[in-house]
Parts: structure tokens; C-alpha cells; sequence
């Protein structure tokens, strides 16, 4: 008979000071074998009799179209107790959801259940933004089974498009880092690979973007209000996080030195497990969530004692972690919220990855052979810190054997070179919050210096440079260096962006390491999602005409598309699938901003998180320059002008004050630019709120060219580029991140650049700061007419202005502006040649095999992770 030890359930809310510590207590195995899971209580034990039952009574869910109608209906009844009589679209998608996911998870526990008995090495991929977009269609589409859920609906009275728009985007993410990081799951799912994601679980997202008077305005994202169909929550894995208190030094009998952090404040991290299934594979991975609660929710002596806000303070303190992606810093309180919340994700990761490990008794000079964590960003970079801490302080490691162990571990991703977004901590805040970890990151950058200085005998200024620690009042410390330190691989994400990290940002670690720690890995996009999901009529086209599907996994496969572009039949089988999908995006205009747009018109669109160096500012600037043209020219000269409808999209920063007038100014702009009857059939303009993956997926295929204008060497990669052009889009852009090599395989023919190149930007803005400039002629006349007030009070847009006047244009708008419209023009001639744009879109498109993030990955698992394949087997 099957026996369950029982020991006392964590509940939330319990204290678990009494708890074996799950880093270091009996590690989990699997059922059949008793151990003690994460939580503290334990794992069933039965005998071979028992567990062939448990095998006979699970077996897989089918997926013909009644077996689909009968899950659908018995979570339609049992699940969310409804019935015919009162079921509504979003409770048909609940059920087909949860019928969705029983499929999901046969999949995932086969998967971790073979991984398990393998025990291969894994790679751990730590970010804290996974901007996954809707998984119900995404996840029929990687399984096979959207056809036959559709059928099974279908006969049931429900379509399965209208429950796929019920879905909430998951509100993890904000911009390319997120997004890129969801498609690298797709990718490490479909190839094969056991890997793991890690991020937090935000309970409000970054913020829902509403426009109020032409401002941006942020409101909480309530995406989980109604519940999260596609988690798992799992209240048995939670681990303590420590911040604050003291650290106590202890020599041991042997002399040996130990230190040991007390006295802290504590909070749980309760893990929460999202399935990401691969493409027509069994393997299905994991992200693991985390949410931050209490280890006491209620005081109930305050309660008692009528002090009702005291008695659930905790909780608050403690849920603040993970509410909100990052918090605003432009306040202490902010800064030390995102310090918190960084610590926690990786104290919490950790600790699971360790747990993990310990499962296969090896020792831990085996950790590296077992374990790759990548750093996504510099934002996790404290894990290298703590792993030292836990491996020196926890588990009784000597410094250098545990180093060893750490630099062999991680690996980091660098995402940028903007010095402002190179992350810093203030050592006094760093030694309030985090005191022991703050030891250990002075320990570690003593020691590596004392290399330096070895190398460089007396060179003072490199040890400065080259330094952890930042000097100053106070000092800081520099969370990129310590990524390079700790770290044996670090990568760019284009091959520009990897020469300028080497070039720029770590030219001394680059000479004291070797070129060998520093290679570059090239951004990508997952097909799946951005064509076969974004583009259905255009991934069913392409296969029709290729014969297969095969270039859902092999991006490559598109090339051959190239033997059919002068082919007049197919170019308009092509730009009907433009067509329909830019009345889609033009009916989704007309029903969320009140504006009609005609799909005849080119759609030129810019959709992504608004920042300075992205230089929207300047593509709304070319918006007036081109609406004062127009206002100039009779109606003879009028009707030979391309119509143009111009859409952006984004989010700023809450706090990024001059991002903000950007949207305030494209808003007003566009109030202006609308009603205006002399020019509002040649030109319309668009913001479309509120920008997510959803979103994204209705703007990228509907467009005709799109903008991708940072300012020479300031765009690490972009991966928005990648995906416009792989649905057919065109691009303007500068010589920057992945432009480049989109060009490269693409063709100068198929791709307008322009503008200032990255070796001269220093020496255009030096020039532009010590020398008399004046703005271009063309820029100064949209200037004067901002001033002027024809788009709202001048004195609202005077620190806007001012970045280009007396702000010395610190992103060379005004240098680049005269070329910029030249492209814009000579794109504007290129697009009434309907047949050689076809042609364009149609060689671009299948141009774009290099970009896919399967390519991505595979460099990642053969050149920084040293990780193989593991297949799944199929029943």
C-alpha cells in the first residue's frame, strides 16, 4: 500500500524560522523515494505496485476534436462551474485555456520528469523582464492542435478567435530585453535544450499606458485581477530571503575564519511556474516566477490593539518587491525597492538551482558541469556575489575554490553602451541592505586588482578604471564590472554593438583577459510567434509555395522565396496579405484612437520604448516638416504625393521627463495634422497607446516601412527591425546595431540607410559643444513653428527644444536631418513602383534566415554554455 509522511504544509503566512533550510537540507527526489520537497514537507513514498496504478490512471489527454470538446466543457463545469446557461466568451476561454494547458502539462512533466532521470546540464537564463505576449494561440501553434481546438469550438458555438483576443498579455516585460528573452525560450524549447528561465512575477507589470491631454499616463496593469490560467502556483517551493541586519565574525577551532549574516528581515519567495512549449517537439521548459510574501501576513496583537494598518504592514513591505517592474528611482525609496527586488530574484534563483544540484550528490567541483547561468542584462549580476556567499559561508568552501567554481558558472550579456544605463549602487545603501554581500563584493574586487597590479606593475589609473568599486562621496559599485569579473563568457548582441563593448566599454578587461572572454552573439526573433502566429495568411502562403513548413525551423528555408519575386501572380498574392493585414491595423485605429486611416496609404510605423537616442523626437519632427510641405503645395502638386500614414507606439519611463514630451508633442502634432482639411488625405498620424506584444503583432505585419533611427552606435541590437522585415516590411534606418547586418543580408537595394556613422559621432557632438553650429535650415523651420505655438504653448516643449539648442543635440538630430529626408523621400518614389516594392518586400523577407533566435541559441549552447540537445521521447 502507498504510504504519505506527513509533516506540517507551510501555509502563507506561517513563520519558518523551525524549517529545514531548503539549500542546505535533504534534497528532493523523485516520487516513489520519499525526501523532502523545497516547502519542508514530504514526498510521497509508495511501493512499484502503487506507482504502476499512479501510471496506468495518468495517462495523456487526446487531441481529437471530442476529446477537446469534452475537456473544454468538463473545465467549462467543473473548473469554473458554469454551465450552457450561463457561459459568456471569457469564461469559453478559461475553459479552453485550462483544456490547453492539461495538454501543456502532460508535455511538461514528461519533459522534467526525463530530465530529471538524465540529469543533463542545464542552462539557467536569468532576466528580469520575459515579455511573453498571449500563450493561448501560441501554445496551440507549438503543440499542433490549433486546428482541431478550433473545430471543437466551433461545434460547440464559440470561435476560437474571439477567445484568443480574451486573453490579458502577461504584464512581465517591458521593451526588447523582455521580448528577446521570451523568444530565447521558444527557441531553447523547440531545439531541445534543458534550460530553465528565472524572472519575478510583477502582480501590476510596469504600468498601463493611457494618453490623457496628449500626456502619457500611468495606471496599475491588473493583468492577474481574474487570475493567471497559464501559472502554476507552487506554495512547496519557497525560500527565505535576508536583507538587512549584521554580519558576525566566528574563528573555528581551526583558526579558520567564518562569517555569518543575522539579524535579518525576511521574506518568502513562492515560486510560480509558467510551460513554454517547443515547436512540433515533446520537450516543454519552464520559467519559474517569483512573488514575494511575508513569513508573517497578519500581526494580530496590532489588530487587537485597534492599530489595523500595523498589523498587515508586514505583508505590504514584503508584496512591494514584486509589484511593479522597475520601480521608479528617481527617489531613495525607489532605489532601494529595485536593490531589493534584484536581491531577491537572485537569492531565490539560487537557492533552487542549488537544491536542484544537490539532487545528484556530486561534488561541487562539478557545479560548472551541471550548472550555466546567463546573465541577462546586468540586472542579476548580484548573483555572482551571493553565489560566493553560499558556496564560502553556507556550504564551507575556500575562497579560491569557490571563485573558481562561480567564473565558471555565469556568463553575462551586455545590452547596451549608454553609460546612464550601466547599473551603479551606492555602497551605503548596498551596505544597509545587503551587508555581508557588500563584503564579499569588496573582497572580490581586492583580489582581482591585486591580479591586476601584478600585470600592471604601478599603473594606478588602469586599477581605477578597471575597479569594482567606483571612488567618490559616496562610492559606488559598478554592477557591469562585476559582471565581467565573475563572469568566463561576456557577449554583445550585434556585431557592432560587441566591437564597441570591447572597444569602449571594456577595452582594459578586453587587454587583461584576452579577446577569448569577449564574443558577440547576435540578436534573433522566434518565427513561430512573429510570422506563423503574428502572420497566419502569410506563413500559410509561404508554405504553399515552399512545399512545407520546414522554415518555422529552419529560417534559412525562406531564400528560396527569392525564385518567385519577379513572379507577377505571386507579388500580388503577397501584398493582398499586406493589404488585409493594414485594415486590420487601420479598423483597430479607428476603435482605439478615433482616427480612420486608409490602407491604401504607405504605413510608415516606429513602435517601441521611447528614449532620446531612439530619436522619435526626430521622426516627429520630419512628421511636421513633411505636414508643412504638404500645407505649401496646391492641389495639382497634392495628388502626386504618396499618402502616409505614420504610427508610433511606446512606452517612457515614468520618470524620464523629456521621453514624455516626445509622446506630448507626436499627440498634439497629431490633433493638429488630422483635422486638417487641406492635408489629412496625404498625411494622417497616429499614437497608438498602451504598446504590448498583442499589439505588436496586429502594427509589424501591417507595415509598409518602418523606422529604426538611433543614433549611430547607441542601439545595441533591436530586434523590432528583424521582425518588420521578416513579415515583408522595408526599413529607414542609421548604420547602427543589427540594421547593419540586416543589411548585409538583405541588399543595399532593399534597405535605406543613412546618416552620420559611429567613428564620427564623438567628434560631431565635440564639434557641436566647443565650436558655432547652427541647426540645419530645414529643422529650424519645424523648430520655429514648435515655438510659434501651431502644436500647443511653446513653453511646453521648451526643454525638448532646448536638447537641441543649448543641450548642444547631444543625439546629432540635426546633423542627421537633412539626409533623413532625403531617404524619406527617395522612399516615398520608390513605393508608387508597385510591382519593384513587392519585389523588395518579397527578397527581404526571405533574406532574414540568419535573425532567427534558433541560430541565436545554438551559438549561446555550443559556444558559452557547452550544452546539448536532450529530445524528449514521444509515446
Amino acid at each position: 500500500m502507498a504510504k504519505l509522511a506527513i509533516t506540517k504544509p507551510h501555509s502563507q503566512g506561517f513563520t519558518v524560522t523551525s524549517r529545514t533550510r531548503s539549500s542546505t537540507g535533504p534534497p528532493p527526489v523523485s516520487a516513489g523515494t520519499g525526501g523532502v520537497s523545497p516547502g519542508g514537507t514530504a514526498y510521497w513514498s509508495a511501493d512499484e505496485d502503487a506507482i504502476k496504478r499512479w501510471k496506468e490512471l495518468t495517462e495523456e489527454e487526446r487531441n481529437d476534436t471530442d476529446s477537446i470538446a469534452r475537456s473544454f466543457c468538463r473545465h467549462a463545469t467543473k473548473t469554473l462551474a458554469r454551465g450552457s446557461f450561463n457561459m459568456d466568451t471569457f469564461a469559453a476561454y478559461y475553459a479552453a485555456a485550462n483544456a490547453v494547458r492539461d495538454r501543456l502539462l502532460d508535455e511538461w512533466n514528461a519533459t522534467q520528469n526525463y530530465h530529471s532521470t538524465q540529469n543533463p546540464k542545464r542552462v539557467y537564463y536569468m532576466s528580469l523582464e520575459f515579455l511573453l505576449g498571449r500563450t493561448l494561440d501560441n501554445a496551440m501553434l507549438n503543440m499542433g492542435v490549433k486546428e482541431n481546438f478550433g473545430s471543437a469550438l466551433e461545434g460547440l458555438g464559440f470561435r476560437l478567435e474571439d477567445l484568443i483576443e480574451e486573453e490579458m498579455d502577461a504584464a512581465l516585460g517591458n521593451g526588447g530585453l523582455g521580448r528577446l528573452a521570451a523568444c530565447f525560450m521558444d527557441s531553447m524549447a523547440t531545439l531541445d535544450y534543458p534550460a530553465w528561465g528565472y524572472g519575478l512575477r510583477y502582480q501590476y507589470g510596469i504600468f498601463q499606458q493611457r494618453i490623457m491631454d496628449g500626456y502619457q499616463t500611468e495606471f496599475p496593469d491588473y493583468w492577474l485581477n481574474f487570475g493567471n490560467p497559464w501559472e502554476i502556483e507552487r506554495l512547496d517551493v519557497c525560500y527565505e530571503v535576508k536583507f538587512r541586519g549584521y554580519v558576525t565574525k566566528i574563528t573555528d577551532a581551526s583558526n579558520r575564519v567564518h562569517y555569518v549574516w543575522e539579524g535579518c528581515e525576511k521574506v518568502l519567495a513562492i515560486a510560480y511556474d509558467n510551460p513554454i512549449p517547443g515547436y512540433d517537439t515533446k520537450n516543454c521548459i519552464n520559467i519559474r516566477l517569483w512573488s514575494s510574501k511575508p513569513t508573517k501576513e497578519f500581526d494580530f496583537a496590532s489588530f487587537n490593539d485597534g492599530n489595523y494598518d500595523k498589523s498587515v504592514e508586514e505583508q505590504k513591505a514584503a508584496e512591494n518587491i514584486t509589484a511593479v517592474l522597475y520601480p521608479n528611482d528617481n527617489h531613495m525609496v525607489g532605489k532601494t525597492l529595485r536593490l531589493k527586488q534584484q536581491y531577491f530574484f537572485v537569492s531565490a534563483t539560487l537557492q533552487d538551482i542549488i537544491r536542484r544540484f544537490k539532487k545528484s550528490n556530486l561534488p561541487w567541483n562539478h557545479f560548472p558541469n551541471q550548472v550555466s547561468i546567463q546573465l541577462n542584462d546586468t540586472h542579476p549580476t548580484l548573483g555572482i556575489a551571493e553565489l560566493q556567499r553560499i558556496l564560502v559561508d553556507e556550504e564551507g568552501l575556500l575562497w579560491d575554490e569557490a571563485w573558481d567554481i562561480v567564473t565558471k558558472t555565469y556568463s553575462f550579456t551586455n545590452h547596451t553602451v549608454l553609460p546612464e544605463a550601466l547599473e551603479k549602487w551606492a555602497v551605503p545603501l548596498m551596505q544597509d541592505l545587503l551587508p555581508r554581500l557588500m563584503m564579499i563584493i569588496f573582497d572580490i574586487n581586492l583580489f582581482f586588482l591585486q591580479k591586476v597590479e601584478r600585470v600592471y606593475p604601478g599603473d594606478r589609473d588602469r586599477l581605477r578604471r578597471m575597479s569594482i568599486v567606483i571612488e567618490g562621496q559616496p562610492q559606488y559599485i559598478s554592477m557591469a564590472h562585476l559582471a565581467v569579473v565573475g563572469s568566463h563568457t561576456v557577449n554583445g548582441v550585434a556585431a557592432l554593438h560587441s566591437e564597441l563593448v570591447k572597444s569602449m566599454l571594456f577595452q582594459d578587461f578586453v587587454e587583461y583577459f584576452g579577446e577569448a572572454r569577449f564574443t558577440n552573439v547576435t540578436n534573433g526573433v522566434t518565427p513561430r510567434r512573429w510570422l506563423h502566429q503574428a502572420n497566419p495568411q502569410l506563413s500559410k502562403l509561404i508554405e504553399s509555395k515552399l512545399g512545407n513548413d520546414m522554415f518555422l525551423k529552419h529560417l534559412n528555408e525562406l531564400q528560396k522565396l527569392k525564385k518567385f519575386s519577379d513572379d507577377g501572380v505571386f507579388q500580388k498574392e503577397w501584398m493582398d496579405i499586406k493589404y488585409q493585414n493594414k485594415l486590420r491595423l487601420a479598423n483597430h485605429i479607428r476603435v482605439h484612437c478615433g482616427v480612420d486611416v486608409s490602407p491604401d496609404a504607405l504605413f510608415d510605423i516606429q513602435c517601441k520604448r521611447f528614449h532620446e537616442y531612439k530619436r522619435q523626437f526626430m521622426n516627429i519632427l520630419g512628421v511636421i516638416h513633411r505636414y508643412k510641405r504638404l500645407k505649401a503645395l496646391d492641389q495639382t502638386e497634392l495628388a502626386k504625393e504618396v499618402m502616409k500614414v505614420v504610427i508610433f507606439a511606446g512606452k517612457s519611463a515614468p520618470g524620464y521627463f523629456i521621453a514624455k514630451l516626445i509622446i506630448k508633442l507626436i499627440n498634439n502634432v497629431a490633433n493638429i495634422i488630422n483635422e486638417d482639411p487641406d492635408t489629412s488625405d496625404y498625411l494622417k498620424l497616429v499614437f497608438i497607446p498602451n504598446y504590448n506584444v498583442s499589439l505588436a503583432e496586429i502594427m509589424i505585419p501591417a507595415s509598409d516601412i518602418s523606422q529604426h533611427i538611433s543614433t549611430a552606435g547607441t542601439e545595441a541590437s533591436g530586434t523590432s527591425n528583424m521582425k518588420f522585415v521578416l513579415n515583408g516590411g522595408l526599413i529607414i534606418g542609421t548604420v547602427d546595431g543589427a540594421n547593419i547586418e540586416i543589411g548585409e543580408e538583405v541588399g543595399e537595394e532593399n534597405i535605406w540607410l543613412f546618416g552620420a556613422l559611429t567613428p564620427d559621432v564623438e567628434d560631431i557632438r565635440h564639434a557641436q559643444r566647443y565650436r558655432p553650429t547652427v541647426l540645419d535650415p530645414e529643422l529650424d523651420l519645424v523648430v520655429k513653428a514648435i515655438q510659434a505655438g501651431e502644436f500647443g504653448e511653446p513653453y511646453i516643449f521648451e526643454p525638448l527644444i532646448n536638447t537641441l539648442t543649448v543641450g548642444h543635440d547631444y543625439y546629432i538630430i540635426s546633423k542627421d536631418f537633412p539626409a533623413y529626408l532625403e531617404t524619406l523621400a527617395v522612399i516615398d518614389k520608390a513605393y508608387k513602383d508597385k510591382s519593384a516594392w513587392a519585389k523588395r518586400s518579397i527578397n527581404a523577407a526571405a533574406s532574414m534566415g540568419k535573425f532567427s533566435s534558433d541560430r541565436s541559441i545554438e551559438e549561446y549552447a555550443q559556444n558559452i554554455w557547452n550544452i546539448k540537445p536532450l529530445s524528449v521521447p514521444r509515446k
